[in-house]
């Protein structure tokens, strides 16, 4: 009678133990959760490139106006020092800040701590002159200025581009008379290195402040290499507005001795002219038996330059109508860089009535970006209402079913 008691007693002294152990882990792990604090940094990989946004902070709030940023600085508390620090010299000293002159409503566009922390500057004191003798009719021409910094890592090996704000910009929207803008940055002539700042909503003065790190360029070749930067203004209901752009030549900019502040005059982009924009070899055959429609795109050529690289990466869009409905739709392979492209792509559509008077047939020369919306650089419509060698193409194809028939085509304004 004694060992089954005294069983008994040890079961429950063990299954007390086992029940505290366990509350005391639960408690344990809980308590470490709350205490785990996130990594103040993060990477973000976009197309082979790392990219570390050092310096995103929310010192400057989306569209804040004067007083806001006066009243935000003033309630910074103490251990976002380490923000301020940006801000010393090559010695390690505190710039001296000069107070903002109220009475000249020309110096309003200016950034005035930018133009202090610049050692090396690229503004001369010819061109602040010129720059605070502008008329009201040169402002209104204006588009505005992008602020940005540039600098070598050595230890590293990475060049480093930051874009901290742009000024003066001019609205988009109609209604509300602001913007919501952006930026897209382009290291050219390879364009393999592609990055875009967040949107800020509706502002005129966009406080970006956004770091991009680009590993794996050697210091040999930056004065090889362009930046390209792309104002632009986010539409949420169709394509976005262009503003402007700014194009950096990086011969002769010296960054061996550190951070380099510049600005630039955002100038109004290059559009291409409405002529010129090439032509494009179709090769069209009916097969009336069968009621099919073969078209092959053969070759493109003078396609006209789509950047400021001189570089396109075309391809062909097909698209097939019936009664002005598309019913199906192909494209080419893109070709990287070059205005003469040849394709030799062939595709078969089948037509959904007897003939071919209510078909029609559209092709599209487009430029492949990868990092935003690829742009039209041409247009051709073939059908019986096209005019021209369209028109003409077309009837061919009617009068002479079964018979492969090609021809170059004018391309128009996309």
């Amino acid at each position: 009678d004694e060992i089954p008691t005294v069983v008994g007693i040890f079961s429950a002294f063990g299954l007390v133990f086992s029940v505290s152990l366990f509350a005391w882990i639960c408690c344990q792990r809980k308590s470490s959760k709350s205490n785990k604090t996130p990594p103040y940094k993060f990477v973000h990989v976009l197309k082979g490139v790392d990219i570390y946004p050092e310096n995103l902070n929310s010192k400057k709030k989306f569209g804040a106006d004067e007083k806001s940023e006066a009243k935000n600085k003033s309630t910074m508390p103490k251990n976002s020092l380490h923000l301020d620090l940006e801000k010393r010299d090559l010695n390690g000293n505190f710039p001296k800040t000069t107070p903002k002159i109220q009475s000249s409503p020309d110096l309003e566009n200016l950034s005035p701590k930018h133009f202090v922390e610049r050692k090396k500057d690229s503004v001369s004191p010819d061109s602040l002159k010129s720059i605070t003798s502008l008329s009201s009719e040169d402002k209104q021409d204006k588009l505005g200025t992008l602020f940005f910094s540039l600098e070598y890592n050595f230890e590293k090996k990475a060049f480093v581009v930051n874009i901290k704000e742009a000024r003066g910009l001019p609205a988009m929207d109609e209604q509300s008379m602001t913007s919501d803008p952006y930026i897209k940055m382009t290291i050219l002539p390879e364009k393999k290195h592609k990055v875009k700042t967040r949107v800020l909503r509706k502002t005129l003065d966009p406080a970006f402040d956004e770091t991009f790190t680009f590993y794996g360029i050697p210091y040999t070749q930056i004065q090889d290499l362009t930046l390209h930067f792309m104002i632009l203004s986010f539409d949420r209901f169709s394509r976005d507005d262009v503003i402007g752009e700014v194009l950096i030549p990086l011969a002769g900019i010296e960054l061996s001795e550190g951070r380099l502040l510049m600005d630039r005059e955002i100038i109004k982009r290059n559009v291409r002219k409405s002529s010129g924009r090439g032509e494009l070899l179709i090769s069209l055959c009916y097969q009336s038996t069968t009621n099919t429609l073969t078209v092959v795109v053969l070759k493109a050529r003078h396609l006209p330059k789509s950047d400021v690289s001189g570089l396109s990466d075309p391809y062909v869009k097909v698209n097939l109508y019936h009664a002005k409905k598309r019913i199906s739709k192909k494209k080419t392979h893109v070709k990287k860089c070059t205005p003469n492209a040849v394709f030799n792509e062939l595709f078969v559509f089948d037509i959904p009535c007897e003939g071919l008077d209510d078909i029609s047939i559209e092709f599209l020369v487009l430029d492949s970006d990868r990092g935003s919306r690829n742009e039209v650089i041409g247009r051709l419509t073939l059908g019986s209402s096209a005019e021209g060698t369209g028109g003409e193409h077309w009837k061919e194809i009617c009068e002479y079913p079964r018979r492969q028939i090609a021809k170059w085509h004018m391309l128009c304004d996309g």
